[in-house]
């Protein structure tokens, strides 16, 4: 990796990786596998709450108060990727 796209891309994988690793040892499996109407249903309804928080923040152009909203970016990244655990039956019961 010569260039500093790919040097900061790499970077930021990194950090969703190490996020959603921590995350998934603190929730386990259950809270996606397990969710009312499936796991996709589940995740839809997760990605759906940071999307509306995403737009409310810029839309009203508000601070976050609780969290940045780079953590809600972050998320939603995290969330796609369970998805495709799912999607491709690596996701743990």
């Amino acid at each position: 990796m010569n260039s500093t796209f790919e040097k900061d891309v790499h970077a930021i994988f990194e950090e969703l990786e190490t996020l959603l690793i921590q995350k998934h040892h603190d929730y386990g499996p259950k809270n996606i596998s397990q969710s009312p109407g499936g796991p996709l249903n589940g995740l839809r309804v997760r990605m759906w709450d940071k999307f509306a928080r995403i737009n409310h923040l810029i839309d009203s152009k508000s601070e976050a108060k609780n969290e940045p909203l780079a953590d809600s970016f972050k998320d939603m990244a995290n969330y796609s990727i369970i998805a495709l655990l799912v999607e491709r039956g690596l996701w743990p019961e």
